[in-house]
């Protein structure tokens, strides 16, 4: 299942980042990327930003692991403010680059800000990573 989840998240790889996104015709942020994953595989839930992904994931029955299809949660314990998919142990699928003032496809072209791959470790604010129990999809990639 995480492979699927990892072709899905690479499927939105070069959308620009918009801050508070969360389609792929306008760009996501990171928490609407990580809701996008969610909901194609099974999960209805609130909007919630990267903090309240958290909290969702640690009162929820989810693994604490990383492996290709994880949250990884990055900022402090108390305040998260970045989420990610995990491709493996070492790379992620975020959206990246941006912040409050990036809101149109001009400033996050300004801002080199967009989904893209990174490595999980190029951030240095890593907090944890959860593994949903993902369900079976119709999602074609």
């Amino acid at each position: 299942m995480g492979n699927l989840i990892v072709r899905y998240a690479f499927s939105f790889v070069g959308l620009p980042y918009r801050w508070g996104g969360d389609d792929s015709i306008n760009g996501f942020d990171c928490s609407g990327l990580a809701l996008e994953i969610l909901a194609a595989f099974g999960f209805k839930h609130p909007d919630m930003t990267a903090s309240g992904l958290y909290i969702w994931c640690k009162t929820s029955s989810f693994r604490e692991e990383i492996r290709p299809g994880s949250l990884v949660f990055f900022g402090k314990a108390g305040n998260i403010s970045h989420i990610g998919i995990a491709v493996n142990s070492d790379l992620m699928v975020e959206a990246g680059g941006g912040n409050s003032s990036t809101t149109t496809l001009e400033s996050a072209v300004n801002q080199n800000a967009y989904v893209r791959l990174r490595p999980i470790k190029s951030r240095q604010d890593f907090v944890g990573a959860f593994y949903p129990p993902y369900r079976v999809s119709t999602v074609v990639v």
